[in-house]
């Protein structure tokens, strides 16, 4: 008996360890890769047997229990590390309404005048703002719930996030929840599979990775909101009362979180069932219900510990989950391309809503869980928007397949290597049209002002515009483009006919741009264009030559290659340049050919020129800009150079300091004059 009661206390030792390094894991994932490999559910499910355990053998608790941290690691080089004037804790999470209920009765048995209010949790990434007689002066994420990143800059182009508030006070500071809306996560998804680039798996890990990268202009392109939540310090008029102070704020034009006052536990109760009925109906995610003691000095008698913030609870709604079945499966292609299967369902209600559609994204995971038509599948929305298969309860009598055409141009088409996509990579596609043609006469590329997509439908379904070099065509169709009003009447006609025209006299790096190779953005496009002089030489280039260009990789080169490999884009560009459009690269003003020949390569911190300084200074001299290898010349290195010094060092390149680079410019004046002389 004794023997077994061991084994067991074994076990239970052994799964202990596990869940503390698998939470930890999902704990890294989530707060510092903004990225998850479980569902939030599933994750939940864990943290609540890691403490279950934690409660019947308290002495037994391991020291890297994530039951004693907040958040996760200050990643350093989001931004510069804040120590908060007032800790961002977590809340404790209740996933019955008898706990809620349990909860309110002890708080009402000190206080029987307590209120409550209930609120939306937002499913994002927490900031704190502080302002100093009304300015904002410092924007501050979570951290560890000490130790924050100061986001000041992303966050003053937030829309939501005030830069000044109209208040009377000298300090004031509010916490609240950076997200995104669901149709601004779809459009950055739409963006990143249009680059061939990783798509984000929700909206959070978005939310999160957008506020903490560096560039503000990103953090304005993807369209953050944000949700106030609580009066973390300032004046007493705002804190005694919860919603008060959240009320001022509203009235103060602040965007605040969605809440509700309640006096009793049965308010609470329907209040958190009215927002988990409406969940699906949100324009944005939420996780759960928050509870909140509305009378701030009464939350200190009822601490949850060092990790959460007192006189808080967080109501998790469970996953609803409900069978149906598969009567049908569609395929379309996407705007890349990309072939994506989605379920027809029989109808079922779900979080408020009428599901009948769910993707199975891709053959992989058709074959894996055994889906055909016919198929029994459970299918959840998880406070999510997007309804998932999570599992098949009866098998279909026969497995789908993704045919190998393509189903709208009947193509054939390929899997991608090191993923489970398969796409149709017929250029002319009509399905990929409408993303391809959008995307060439868009800011990013040509840049052809008030060419929208409305326009660019109408002229595909009236036949005028097949490929790009039709766009330029456009002009030979004026009279009947106006009488049918494709592009509006005759004014705005001629606006946009003359804006084709004047894309003509673009930089080729626009072009490149608007051809939408994957992976070839503003930047590569920039890059890869200063070591040719026209599109057509940069047609004829050689994997291999374009490896060696600055941080272009190999599958970025197979692309370009791959893309002038096919006859009909080499017979689009031949189009573009006989109908005027510019391929050929200018010579910048002030350009010596002192670096002529010569290739060089920046690494590290310079001690007075930014990176971007110094490499216009070289380009300007003649010089070319590639990465390390064997056609390197001289390796440029500064503070901090990294993995590229040690290789251009073990391949024998040249380096040289900022001061070096200078004084052979200076040096070529100097034999330049004594050649005069």
């Amino acid at each position: 008996m004794e023997e077994r009661q061991e084994k067991e206390q074994k076990q239970e030792r052994k799964r202990y360890l596990e869940l503390v390094k698998l939470v930890n894991k999902y704990n890294k994932q989530y707060h510092e890769e903004n990225a998850s490999d479980i569902s939030d559910y599933e994750f939940d499910q864990l943290n609540q047997e890691l403490k279950q355990y934690e409660q019947a053998h308290p002495d037994q608790i391991a020291k890297n229990s994530p039951s004693k941290k907040v958040g996760g690691k200050v990643k350093r080089e989001a931004g510069v590390e804040v120590t908060h004037h007032v800790p961002m804790l977590s809340i404790q999470d209740v996933f019955s309404k008898e706990e809620v209920t349990a909860w309110i009765d002890e708080v009402k048995e000190m206080h029987p005048d307590a209120a409550f209010s209930v609120e939306h949790k937002i499913d994002g990434l927490s900031m704190s703002l502080r302002y100093q007689n009304g300015e904002l002066v410092l924007a501050e994420t979570r951290g560890n719930g000490i130790v924050g990143e100061d986001v000041t800059l992303n966050s003053r182009v937030i829309p939501d996030v005030k830069e000044k508030l109209d208040i009377p006070y000298e300090y004031l500071e509010v916490r609240g929840e950076v997200y995104m809306t669901h149709k601004d996560f779809e459009q950055v998804n739409e963006r990143q599979e249009m680059l061939n680039k990783k798509t984000f798996a929700n909206p959070r890990n978005c939310a999160a990775g957008t506020l903490r990268q560096l560039d503000p202009e990103i953090t304005k392109e993807r369209g953050l909101r944000f949700f106030v939540f609580n009066v973390q310090d300032g004046p007493r008029a705002l804190m005694d009362q919860h919603t008060v102070g959240l009320d001022y704020l509203k009235e103060k034009g602040v965007s605040v979180v969605p809440h509700i006052l309640c006096q009793t536990a049965e308010e609470v109760l329907e209040a958190i069932d009215s927002i988990g009925e409406n969940r699906g109906q949100y324009f944005y995610d939420i996780d759960g219900a928050v509870v909140k003691i509305e009378q701030t000095e009464y939350r200190s008698d009822f601490q949850a510990g060092s990790k959460y913030s007192a006189g808080h609870i967080a109501y998790k709604y469970p996953p609803e989950e409900k069978e149906t079945e598969v009567l049908e499966i569609e395929l379309s292609v996407g705007r890349t391309g990309k072939i994506t299967p989605t379920a027809i369902l029989e109808p079922i209600r779900l979080c408020g809503t009428t599901v009948s559609r769910a993707t199975l994204h891709n053959q992989e995971f058709i074959t894996s869980m055994g889906i055909g038509l016919h198929a029994k599948v459970c299918v959840v929305k998880s406070g999510e928007i997007i309804p998932k298969v999570t599992r098949v309860t009866e098998k279909a009598p026969e497995l789908f397949w993704i045919p190998d055409i393509c189903p709208v141009c009947k193509e054939p088409v390929v899997k991608e290597e090191e993923t489970a996509d398969i796409r149709c990579v017929n250029p002319a596609c009509p399905a990929q049209l409408l993303r391809t043609i959008s995307y060439f006469v868009g800011k990013d590329a040509m840049d052809i002002k008030n060419f929208g997509e409305k326009y660019v439908q109408g002229l595909i379904d009236e036949g005028y515009v097949h490929n790009f070099a039709d766009i330029y065509r456009l002009k030979n169709h004026r009279d009947a483009l106006i009488e049918k009003g494709i592009m509006g009447k005759e004014k705005n006609t001629d606006k946009i006919l003359a804006a084709i025209e004047e894309s003509k006299k673009n930089d080729p790096v626009k072009l490149l741009i608007g051809l939408g190779i994957q992976n070839v953005g503003k930047a590569s496009a920039k890059e890869i264009m200063s070591h040719f002089d026209s599109i057509s030489d940069l047609a004829k280039a050689s994997v291999e030559e374009l490896v060696d260009i600055q941080d272009v990789g190999e599958i970025t080169a197979q692309g370009i290659r791959e893309f002038f490999e096919h006859p009909h884009n080499l017979e689009l560009l031949e189009a573009l340049k006989s109908e005027g459009v510019n391929t050929v690269m200018k010579k910048a003003e002030g350009v010596s050919e002192k670096f002529s020949g010569k290739t060089f390569c920046i690494t590290g911190t310079l001690p007075t020129m930014k990176r971007s300084e110094m490499e216009e200074l070289i380009e300007k001299n003649g010089g070319k800009l590639i990465g390390v290898g064997k056609k390197l010349n001289y390796l440029v290195a500064g503070e901090n150079a990294g993995s590229k010094l040690d290789k251009a060092k073990s391949l024998g390149v040249t380096v040289l300091s900022e001061g070096e680079v200078l004084e052979m410019l200076s040096e070529e004046e100097k034999q330049a004059e004594l050649a005069v002389e």
